[in-house]
């Protein structure tokens, strides 16, 4: 006689009502279902977008989702292998090591076997080194995984070519103003409640996203908690509950470059209120200031020169007031140096021709002086010919001999050209009277 099964009763997580939906946090219950939910992504999701086009082959091949947090990677990457019918495996880079991932590959190996697919989503693939990634390349040549890595950093620069010859780069934009407005709709819906806020603190939580759709409904999942019943919060009243996320800025990674390649071509541009806004932005996120008054230096010498050599003294100047000031009251002889360099008048004339100069000077070799500029200080040199035929400037004509410096081998090379703008053109004027006296004097 059989043996009767149990009667099967209410599990623990029953009985203990943990089979019902556990609460979860706003942006999890807004994860789209389908990728046309997807918001700020139409260059990607749209009707000619590149996730759509691939969609139509059913085909996506190996990705590369490179953009800032809260845009919607690892939802695309989800839906991506849903609409392609492939197994989704995901990992995280900062937690895997070769060991996990070879047992991803043994298991999409046989996955394959049975004829399932697999797409495996890594996030922040930047994060594996050399040999990680290099692990990649064999699955990805057989097609044992279909690879989709995100990124927030440049994979131009974190990851290894061969990689990269093999993946896509897409990149996700960060959610603009509208975008955000979509989400924390949504979030109304859901809740089934307005956010207790007014159109100007609205607005300014969404610019205090940062473009970030996860940390939009983080700030009115706080919102939510802080409000009370009728209460209605304005601007200062959002900053005391929230306190202010702050910016999305790395001081080692891309958002540190951007920012300091904004600030220079500002300056370069003579723009001194774009120059002076980024200024802003990189000392509010907190750069070290001592770093932004060298690369001002910089760009006095760089991209301002002898057109203005006042610049190098103002931006010097800078700095050694911010060492003796501190912040934050040095931080504005800081911003005094950049508005100073952005409205000097422009030449890269000193820049171009050093760069030229060291290109010949490593070109050329171990050329000679003429030997009429050389010193003879014994009886054998001077037998050569060294200091023969020197004349002492100061000793003729406007203290200009015009004798001619450069090597015999080399012959006389132009690397200073300086332009008609500012002090370089008086410094012009010069050097076209000294060329003028030269070939006169040689002509002679």
């Amino acid at each position: 006689m059989a043996a009767r099964s149990k009667p099967k009763g209410p599990s623990l997580f029953a009985a203990g009502g943990l089979d019902r939906d556990a609460p979860r946090p706003l942006a999890d219950k807004l994860r789209p279902d389908k990728l046309g939910d997807v918001v700020g992504q139409d260059h990607l999701l749209g009707a000619d977008g590149a996730v759509t086009r691939m969609l139509e082959t059913r085909s996506p091949g190996s990705l590369i989702f490179w953009g800032p947090p809260g845009t919607g990677k690892t939802t695309v990457a989800r839906l991506l292998a849903r609409a392609t019918d492939l197994y989704f495996e995901q990992i995280s880079a900062i937690f895997s090591g070769v060991a996990d991932l070879k047992k991803v590959f043994d298991a999409a190996r046989l996955r394959r076997e049975t004829g399932q697919g697999t797409l495996l989503f890594v996030d922040e693939i930047h994060r594996f080194n050399r040999a990680q990634q290099d692990s990649f390349l064999p699955v990805l040549e057989d097609g044992t995984v279909v690879l989709v890595g995100a990124t927030t950093e440049n994979p131009s620069f974190e990851l290894i070519a061969p990689l990269l010859s093999r993946a896509r780069v897409l990149v996700f934009k960060p959610l603009d103003a509208a975008a955000i407005e979509k989400l924390l709709v949504r979030a109304e819906e859901i809740e089934g409640k307005k956010l207790p806020l007014d159109d100007e603190a609205r607005a300014a939580l969404i610019r205090m996203a940062d473009g970030d759709g996860r940390a939009s409904l983080t700030l009115a999942e706080e919102v939510w908690r802080a409000g009370r019943d009728g209460e209605i919060f304005d601007i200062a009243a959002l900053q005391d509950v929230v306190q202010r996320r702050a910016p999305i800025y790395d001081k080692k990674q891309d958002g540190h470059y951007n920012l300091i390649s904004a600030l220079h071509k500002s300056v370069r541009g003579s723009d001194p209120d774009a120059a002076l806004y980024y200024l802003c932005r990189m000392l509010d996120a907190g750069e070290n200031p001592l770093y932004l008054a060298r690369r001002i230096v910089r760009m006095a010498v760089e991209d301002i020169g002898l057109a203005d050599p006042q610049a190098l003294v103002v931006a010097n100047a800078a700095k050694e007031a911010y060492d003796f000031l501190g912040s934050p009251e040095g931080e504005l002889a800081i911003a005094e140096a950049v508005i100073y360099v952005a409205t000097a008048p422009k030449s890269n004339a000193i820049y171009t021709a050093f760069g030229a100069a060291m290109r010949t000077a490593k070109e050329a070799g171990s050329l000679l002086p003429p030997k009429h500029i050389l010193n003879a200080p014994t009886k054998l040199m001077k037998s050569e010919g060294y200091g023969s035929g020197y004349e002492y400037d100061h000793n003729t004509e406007e203290a200009f001999s015009g004798q001619d410096y450069f090597p015999e081998a080399l012959g006389r090379h132009q690397f200073y050209d300086p332009p008609e703008r500012g002090f370089e053109r008086e410094i012009r004027k010069r050097l076209e009277y000294w060329a003028k006296l030269r070939r006169e004097r040689s002509s002679r």
